[in-house]
């Protein structure tokens, strides 16, 4: 299941990722309402779990537009907010359902499971790049129908530059994603495993699809290169 969390308390949002991961999801974060709706409008998601008090687009907003768009992935609305004007706002909004802080978490992946199964599941999308095709759901990566064996962190730092093909990826995103690692992450940790990804997915195929930025980060061919 490809859940969404949309939430600006920087903690709060890590430590969703973190356990949801655990619990076998696969997890994207945004922190703040404009990043939060163009993620959930580029991929598909399964569950969106979205705070009402964000800045730039609230949630109420957020939700608002992804329905207009006609995205069906569900929302989880989560908000320190209470009472039920807030959690009729929510649902007139088109959230399916609504959970106010502080929250017991084993309720949260309950609600979530529970939200899945209402909607229909769906399993995470492959990522299709030319021949070079990034599997989620398998956490498995093919170059022209030939298997590439990744090392599970390797596959981490392709899967983020597959979900964001086209665009210039920086180091520290890549940390925050894939490392977790905060401000004090080292950047030459994403250059080796960029490297090691450049001699199993392009040098042996004679392609360039992951290209570097220089001064900026790193950007994945959204051909495939």
């Amino acid at each position: 299941m490809r859940v969404l969390v949309v939430e600006d308390e920087r903690r709060l949002a890590a430590a969703l990722r973190h356990g949801l991961t655990a619990e076998g999801f696969t997890v994207d974060v945004a922190h703040d309402g404009v990043t939060g709706l163009a993620r959930a409008s580029e991929q598909p998601y399964d569950v969106i779990v979205l705070d009402i008090m964000l800045p730039g687009l609230n949630g109420y907003r957020v939700c608002s537009l992804l329905r207009a768009a006609g995205h069906d992935a569900g929302i989880l609305m989560l908000t320190a907010k209470d009472g039920e004007w807030d959690e009729a706002e929510a649902l007139d909004t088109g959230a399916d359902d609504f959970l106010s802080k502080p929250f017991s978490y084993v309720v949260l992946v309950a609600r979530l499971r529970a939200l899945a199964r209402r909607i229909g599941s769906r399993a995470p999308r492959a990522t299709v790049l030319g021949d070079l095709v990034v599997d989620a759901a398998g956490r498995t990566c093919t170059r022209s129908g030939t298997p590439v064996r990744l090392t599970a962190r390797e596959f981490a730092v392709l899967d983020h530059l597959a979900r964001r093909a086209g665009e210039v990826v920086t180091k520290r995103e890549i940390l925050d994603e894939v490392w977790e690692s905060g401000p004090d992450g080292d950047p030459n940790i994403v250059e080796v495993h960029i490297s090691a990804l450049r001699r199993k997915i392009d040098t042996p195929f004679g392609r360039a699809a992951l290209q570097t930025v220089r001064g900026a980060g790193y950007r994945l061919a959204a051909d495939g290169g």
